[in-house]
């Protein structure tokens, strides 16, 4: 007779440390070495699309020809530098749906840190429902507002903020 092994509930991942753990992977494909992020939408716990920070199709790489900054000046004063050349891996994932006729409504999509303001407009008109993410951004705040008006379920699974080094800060 064959002993049964047991395993410990916490051995097996949830879903949304799966989906998580899966947007690294997929954010290697990055061609921004800035911000090598990527995400993944689901249903129904299957992957619809998948997408990752780049310059759009055809156009050249950061990592090939470097990074085209933009500053940006916030009502409180504070400055944040973001790098205008890549499509921010949200965008992709959605594009990628819509070029291949997938339908996001009711999904969850999940990424690394709390999407930017113009993601989150984006993720809205998609249908998405769910966003988890793994870390909140310095500067979330107005898609978290977005979010709620929304009623779109924001989850940040830690407690970690992303901050790029010596590029997003007060400046007052």
């Amino acid at each position: 007779m064959k002993k049964q092994i047991k395993t410990k509930k916490s051995d097996k991942p949830t879903w949304d440390e799966y989906f998580l753990t899966l947007t690294e992977a997929v954010g290697s494909r990055s061609s921004c070495n800035r911000g090598r992020t990527g995400c993944i939408i689901t249903r129904d716990h299957r992957i619809l699309s998948t997408g990752y920070a780049g310059a759009p199709r055809g156009l050249p790489h950061c990592d090939d020809v470097g990074h085209e900054m933009h500053t940006v000046i916030h009502a409180d004063g504070s400055r944040t530098d973001h790098c205008i050349r890549t499509t921010h891996a949200e965008q992709n994932a959605i594009a990628v749906a819509a070029r291949f006729g997938i339908s996001l409504d009711g999904g969850t999509l999940y990424c690394h840190m709390t999407p930017c303001y113009t993601c989150a407009k984006t993720i809205i008109n998609a249908g998405i429902k769910n966003v988890v993410v793994l870390k909140d951004y310095l500067v979330g705040n107005r898609t978290k507002e977005i979010f709620k008006d929304a009623k779109i379920k924001l989850t940040i699974a830690t407690k970690e903020m992303e901050r790029y080094i010596g590029v997003d800060q007060k400046n007052k």
